[in-house]
């Protein structure tokens, strides 16, 4: 079965400035790929590559075709959401007008209704506040809006850069619960890029440590959580 995404020699850079070196990654369909790493080990650098963002060498396909060098825009139109860090919502708009937002490349207007009704099951306090600016959220309530307006797009491949950062426990474990529930009821793929190694690896099958825009690790997330030596010395538990 092809890979729905596969990264081979994936290089990418800021200026001149090399930050990714010589990648290989692959996420299967329909699992949920984590990528590992401290703060500066090239992460997001890895997402905006794949969302056509920066300057890149090397190879990436989706679904056996050829993405690197498309514009980003085409690249969404092929059904990949980027979640960025920092949430990116609008402030100004309202939680609804946020949401149909997601959804302004789609012309099934009636399957965009029915798709709202289906987010506001994973997301029920996105509903309650449909209609307020989205710049009076809770951070775990601006984190939810990101994602549901990235699944608004109804993406073959959902991209969440560190989806945890700045949250409470227990808002991280509602988040984490949601993506699994996205991945395993509505067979989304999700490729997700976190600091939070635990919960990630929970709900993840497969997963990749990163490095210095190096990769030093991978393979089945259970084995990875099991590894001694790579709990004590990545994975900080």
């Amino acid at each position: 079965m092809v890979p729905l995404l596969e990264a081979r020699n994936l290089e990418a850079y800021y200026g001149w400035s090399k930050v990714l070196h010589g990648l290989d990654l692959t996420v299967e369909k329909g699992k949920v790929t984590v990528v590992l790493g401290a703060n500066g080990a090239g992460k997001t650098t890895l997402l905006r590559a794949i969302s056509g963002l920066i300057r890149t060498t090397g190879e990436i396909r989706f679904d056996g075709v050829r993405i690197d060098g498309k514009a980003p825009e085409d690249i969404v139109r092929l059904g990949i959401a980027h979640v960025p860090e920092g949430r990116g919502t609008f402030p100004n708009l309202t939680v609804l007008e946020n949401l149909r937002l997601g959804a302004y490349t789609r012309k099934d207007k009636q399957e965009v209704r029915r798709d709202l009704d289906r987010i506001y099951t994973y997301f029920p306090v996105l509903k309650q506040k449909s209609n307020s600016p989205a710049g009076l959220l809770s951070g775990g309530e601006q984190q939810m809006l990101a994602i549901a307006r990235g699944l608004m797009l109804r993406p073959r491949l959902l991209m969440l850069d560190e989806p945890s950062l700045g949250l409470a426990p227990v808002v991280v474990a509602d988040l984490f619960r949601i993506v699994r529930a996205i991945n395993e009821d509505d067979g989304v793929t999700v490729l997700l890029v976190e600091q939070d190694a635990v919960g990630a690896l929970e709900v993840s099958q497969y997963a990749y440590l990163l490095e210095t825009g190096h990769i030093v690790s991978s393979g089945p997330a259970d084995e990875l959580r099991q590894n001694d030596s790579i709990r004590k010395s990545y994975l900080g538990y």
